[in-house]
C-alpha cells in the first residue's frame, strides 16, 4: 500500500516550489533587460532589489519552518527538500549583500580611464550614439563630484571633495597607461583583438582610435569603451577609457574590463 505525504512533507514540497519561482524570478529580472522584455530599472531596481528582497525573506521564512516542522515531526520525510528550499533565498541574499558590499566599497562613478590627466576621447559617431539614447554624461576627471548634480545628494558626501581622478588613483593604482614595443599598427590589432576576445560588439578603429561596446552579461548593461594609441620612441603608449551608459556606481566593472584589455595586449 502507498503510503501517503505527511503533512509536512506536503508543506516541504511547497516550500521547494516556491524557491524554485524565485530562481525564475531572478533569472527574469537579470536576463529580461538583455532581451528586451523588460528594462533594467524594472529588472534591477524593482525585481532585484525591492521585490526581490522582500521574497527572498518570504522564502526563507516558509523554507525555515518547513525545514523544522520535517525535522522534528516523524517520520521526517522532506526535510531536505526544506534544506533546499531554505538554501536558495540564502544564496540569492548573500549574492545581494555582496553586491551591496562591493558598491561600497568601489568609487560611485561610471566613467574610467588610465589616463586622467588627458582621457581618450570618443569619436563623434558614439558621442552621438550615447546621446541618442540618453546616456550617461561623460565625467570631467579633474572636477569635485560635488561640483556635478548627481553627486549632490547625502550618501556621497565622502566623496564629495574628490575628483574623479583621485578615487581612480586611490580605488585602481593599477590602471596606467601601457607601453608596448611595437608600431601603433600593431597595437591597435592588438587592442581590436583583444575587444573581440572579450566579446565586444562593434569594434573599429580608426586614427590611432579602438572603440567597441561591452555588454555585462547580467541586465545587459551596456558600456561604450575606447583607446588611444599614441607613437613614442620604437613603440606605442596605449590608454584605455571604458564608460557606462547608464547607472551612477558601476560597480568596479569598467576597472575590471580595462584590467584584463591591459593584460590582453601586453601578450
Amino acid at each position: 500500500m502507498k503510503t501517503q505525504p505527511t503533512r509536512s512533507a506536503k508543506f516541504a514540497s511547497f516550500a521547494l516550489l516556491l524557491a524554485l519561482a524565485l530562481v525564475l524570478w531572478f533569472a527574469v529580472a537579470a536576463f529580461g533587460p538583455k532581451i528586451g522584455i523588460i528594462d533594467w530599472q524594472t529588472g534591477l531596481m524593482t525585481m532585484t532589489f525591492t521585490w526581490g528582497l522582500y521574497l527572498i525573506g518570504l522564502t526563507a521564512v516558509i523554507a525555515l519552518i518547513a525545514l523544522v516542522w520535517t525535522a522534528l515531526k516523524a517520520p521526517r520525510n522532506g526535510w531536505f527538500k526544506a534544506a533546499i528550499a531554505l538554501a536558495i533565498p540564502a544564496v540569492f541574499f548573500a549574492a545581494l549583500a555582496s553586491t551591496k558590499a562591493t558598491g561600497e566599497r568601489v568609487p560611485p562613478i561610471y566613467d574610467i580611464t588610465t589616463n586622467t590627466a588627458n582621457p581618450p576621447a570618443y569619436s563623434e559617431d558614439t558621442l552621438a550614439l550615447r546621446s541618442s539614447v540618453d546616456a550617461n554624461p561623460l565625467i570631467d576627471f579633474q572636477t569635485p563630484l560635488g561640483e556635478m548634480e548627481r553627486w549632490q545628494v547625502d550618501r556621497f558626501s565622502a566623496v564629495r571633495d574628490k575628483t574623479a581622478a583621485e578615487l581612480i588613483a586611490e580605488g585602481y593604482p593599477q590602471l596606467k597607461t601601457v607601453t608596448l614595443p611595437v608600431s601603433p599598427e600593431v597595437a591597435a590589432q592588438r587592442v581590436a583583438d583583444a575587444m573581440t576576445e572579450a566579446g565586444f560588439t562593434d569594434v573599429r578603429s580608426a586614427n590611432g582610435r579602438v572603440e567597441g561596446v561591452a555588454e555585462t552579461f547580467l541586465y545587459g548593461f551596456k558600456d561604450d569603451v575606447v583607446a588611444r594609441i599614441t607613437p613614442v620612441g620604437g613603440g606605442s603608449e596605449v590608454d584605455f577609457r571604458s564608460t557606462s551608459r547608464v547607472g551612477l556606481s558601476d560597480l568596479g566593472e569598467n576597472a575590471k574590463r580595462i584590467g584584463k584589455l591591459l593584460e590582453a595586449v601586453k601578450e
